[in-house]
């Protein structure tokens, strides 16, 4: 007999952040796999009681491979919860090839992702026409390195909305990389624990990014978004809505 994996984005921590469907995953769970060194207890909470809950903290992923294919080979419903989106930085593709090989049936349950939340709790649109049009996903090199062609110099070389994850520890090198590219007053927000009681979330300019960063002593959990569209709301709006603009679903007007 064989149950079934789910893997769940949980969002950036804030329980109503979440989606109907990883909700309903985790209210249903057999077995709960949560990383509870970022998602919120709460979220742990949300598991029916007698649910078998393990954290993953101090475990290795082999360790957590091991707990997944133990219990979802008993026939048992496992969720594997993650911080934020699972399609950034949460070892998705490790976890579906070793599921896959071991012939487990899988579904991903998507989640809100720290940028996302960042950008509305202050309002803000990171694509505005004739400002900027491209949002950039990365990180600093770190321990784990880049791949050449998507070092920080090359993203920065954009001059994007650029959200960068995992990239707190090496601030003072960031901040210089992007001081070749952005202006110094290009506004970034620094965004720690995103929609969590304790979030600290502010605007502030580019030259003052890495001072702020450890003034604060910011290591973890923070997120930094890098745009020129973070400035105060101006003219620029989006041709969709405009009177003269044709669509599909509605004629211009000349």
């Amino acid at each position: 007999m064989s149950g079934k994996v789910w893997i769940v984005g949980a969002g950036p921590g804030a329980p109503d952040l979440l989606t109907l469907r990883a909700a309903r995953a985790i209210e249903s769970a057999d077995v709960l796999i949560w990383t509870d060194s970022l998602v919120n207890p709460q979220l742990a909470a949300m598991a029916p009681e007698g649910c078998e809950r393990i954290r993953t903290s101090t475990l290795t992923l082999e360790e957590v491979m091991d707990c997944m294919l133990d219990r979802v080979k008993a026939g048992l419903k496992v969720v594997r919860l993650h911080d934020g989106d699972t399609c950034l930085y949460s070892a998705l593709n490790e976890q579906l090839c070793r599921l896959i090989d071991a012939d487990i049936e899988v579904e991903v349950v998507p989640g809100l992702s720290a940028y996302q939340a960042t950008a509305a709790a202050l309002s803000s649109e990171l694509t505005i026409p004739g400002l900027v049009q491209t949002i950039v996903i990365g990180r600093a090199g770190g321990r784990t390195g880049v791949p050449e062609s998507e070092s920080l110099e090359r993203l920065a070389a954009l001059k994007a909305s650029l959200c960068l994850y995992l990239s707190a520890r090496h601030v003072e090198e960031v901040q210089a990389e992007l001081l070749k590219h952005y202006p110094a007053e290009t506004p970034v927000a620094i965004g720690y624990r995103v929609s969590w009681p304790d979030q600290w979330l502010s605007v502030i300019p580019l030259k003052d990014m890495a001072r702020i960063s450890q003034e604060r002593q910011l290591i973890r959990t923070t997120l930094y978004l890098v745009s020129p569209a973070l400035a105060a709301p101006g003219e620029p709006r989006s041709k969709l809505y405009s009177a003269s603009h044709n669509h599909l679903f509605r004629g211009g007007i000349d």
